[in-house]
Formats: C-alpha cells, structure tokens, sequence
C-alpha cells in the first residue's frame, strides 16, 4: 500500500458513509493502512525527504536506528532494554472495564508481563476502536494481538505482513490455535479475554505454536497503560480530535517512531511523527520558521512543519491532504500551517528517549 493509498484510507475511515465501495476499501487497507504507515513513510517518504533537509549520518546507507528497510515480522529483536509504555494510573484494565477498550486513543487496557515478553509496539485506533500489542517472547517471529469490542472488527482486520489479497484470514473466538496457508503461512487464534471482549494472536511463517501460547500467557488484562508515550500533545487545533496512536519499538533503542493522528470534520488529516535513531546526525538546516520559541522548518512543499534541535530526533507534523499534490482543492478544508505550529509548540517528548523511565 502505498503513503497515497494510506491518507485517503485514514480519511475514507473517519467518514464513510455505508457505501459498498467505501467498506471493501476499508477492509482491504484498514490493518495495512494504520500498521505499514508508520513504517512506510518512515523508510520512504519521509526518511528520503530528510536526507536532503536535516541531514543524516551516511546519506546512501541511511537507517534510521535501524528502521529502515527493516519488516514488521521479520525483524531481529535487539537484546538490548525494552521498551514499555507507562501506566496510565487510576484507568482500568480490559478485564475489569472491557466496555473501555478502544474508547480513548491514548490508552491501552491491556499490557505484558514484561518478564516473560518484549514489547515491539503497540497501538490504538479510535475510529476502529481496536487497540494492538506486538511483542517477541523469545523466537524469531513476533506475535501480534488485536484487542477490540467487537468481533467484526477484529475479524475483518488484515494479517500484518501479507499482501492485501492474502490478508483476509477469518477467525473463530473458541481459543483454539489454528494454522492458515496464506502467503507464508503462520498461525492464529482468536478467543474472548473475558465476556464482551474479543482477541486475535497472530504470527506468520514457521511458526511454533508454544510462541504463540507464551505470548497469549504474557497478556496482562488487568492493567492501563499510556499508548502515547514518548510524545504527547497538549493543545489541539479548533475541531481537531486525536483518532490513532501507534508506537513502534523493535529496534529499540537504537530506534523509536511515534505517529499521533489528528482528524477535522469533514476530511482533514494530520500526521504528528516523532522519529528517534541513533544514527540521526545533527540538524543541518536554516531554520526558516520558529514553534514554541524553537527553530524549526517548513517544507518547500509547505505540507510539512519540523521541529529542529532535538538530539537524533526529528519532531514532525505531517498536515499533506491526501490527495496527488499534497494541497487540498480550492474549497477543500485542510489542516494549515498555523494548526501544525499549534500542535508542535505544545507537543511534550521525554527528556531521554532511550529509557522509558522518563515517558511518564
């Protein structure tokens, strides 16, 4: 899918009004559209573009902390500290409130016991209401589980890593373990944590059922954690809600991406993206523009607002309309610079993100 296919999917899914059309794409692109994003504008789009504005360490071998070039459910898991999202205090776990699950963009209502698992990322997607874990127990292919309050929507989610026309992979909730063909093949199981509530653990290739088990085990449902650690934003522009974060860590902590998206009635979108690795060399470029008493610099396309000066770090605000060109038409509503120096100036990074100590 590609960053173009991706926007108009974030847009279509915040106001699709029940067209047959509008649901299929839906379908096909809801998993690969809020999963690869992250990943794919990271490694094309964006990483390109700051190759040539901010500046990297080695232009033609450019790894954002190794990131780049990296696949969700091939990568290597480093053997360094991991990752772990902060409690969110006083919120309830799914197990107790699973009528929260997916109701608040910046919380998770489910964790992992982090002695017997790693995190590699994690999510929640409001408009779909379904929040994700995908962590290493061990083995060399991650598991992922979905978590929503309805069966239909984890159901119709793509398997991550497969092609469209392969992800369609239909799930039972009765706990069993169950093997599917596509692509490389892998395993699945879809069960109910507790009545209301419904989970599918995925992994793909060849895969040992134990790893899907250990991780299944790890789950802790009585527990709430922040799901927009390290990056938090503060104010919002007029209009603007929070529809989606997504955190991906499995190269941490060489490498951190944190993206936060915003949407506008009837069709704007904003993508907030933080980008940390540890081969990121120092901002290179005049600052043309100033958030927050910051420098800070705006794309020659004027579709993308940057925050400079923070060590290995590129702080972003994505607001491109999702359409060839990246400019809304004449008459289109869509996110402007001035929302984007709103949103910047009052977005909160951790004082060290390489230990999550500090995203609290």
């Amino acid at each position: 899918m590609t960053d173009l296919d991706q926007r108009i999917a974030s847009v279509l899914r915040e106001h699709a009004e029940g067209e047959t059309d509008a649901h299929r794409l839906l379908r096909q692109s809801r998993a690969l559209g809020r999963r690869r994003q992250v990943r794919r504008r990271t490694t094309t789009g964006t990483a390109l573009a700051l190759v040539g504005v901010l500046g990297f360490v080695g232009v033609a071998g450019t790894d954002l902390g190794g990131l780049s070039g990296r696949l969700p459910w091939g990568a290597a898991t480093p053997a360094a500290a991991s990752a772990v999202p902060p409690r969110a205090d006083g919120v309830p776990g799914a197990a107790k409130r699973p009528d929260l699950v997916g109701t608040d963009t910046t919380v998770l209502h489910v964790g992992v016991d982090t002695r017997k698992a790693r995190y590699l990322g994690w999510a929640v997607h409001g408009s779909a209401q379904v929040e994700s874990i995908r962590m290493s127990v061990g083995g060399e292919r991650p598991v992922l589980v979905e978590v929503s309050r309805s069966a239909k929507q984890v159901d119709e989610l793509l398997l991550d890593g497969l092609p469209a026309e392969q992800g369609a992979v239909p799930v039972t909730f009765d706990g069993a373990v169950r093997q599917f063909r596509n692509g490389a093949g892998g395993l699945v199981k879809g069960w109910q944590p507790v009545p209301g509530l419904y989970a599918r653990a995925s992994m793909l290739g060849d895969t040992d059922p134990d790893t899907l088990a250990k991780a299944v085990d790890a789950l802790r449902w009585g527990e709430a954690r922040r799901c927009d650690a390290p990056l938090r934003l503060g104010e919002l522009p007029r209009g603007a809600r929070l529809t989606a974060c997504s955190v991906d860590a499995t190269a941490f902590p060489r490498g951190l991406h944190v993206e936060l998206t915003l949407y506008r009635e009837p069709s704007a979108t904003m993508w907030v993206q933080l980008q940390h690795g540890s081969q990121i060399a120092v901002d290179r470029a005049d600052s043309n523009r100033t958030v927050g008493g910051r420098p800070a610099y705006l794309y020659p396309d004027g579709t993308k607002l940057a925050v400079l000066g923070i060590p290995k770090t590129h702080l972003i605000a994505d607001f491109g309309w999702p359409l060839p060109g990246g400019h809304a038409p004449d008459g289109q509503p869509a996110f402007t610079e001035a929302d984007a120096t709103t949103v910047l100036a009052g977005a909160q990074v951790a004082t060290d993100l390489t230990d999550p100590a500090t995203w609290k």
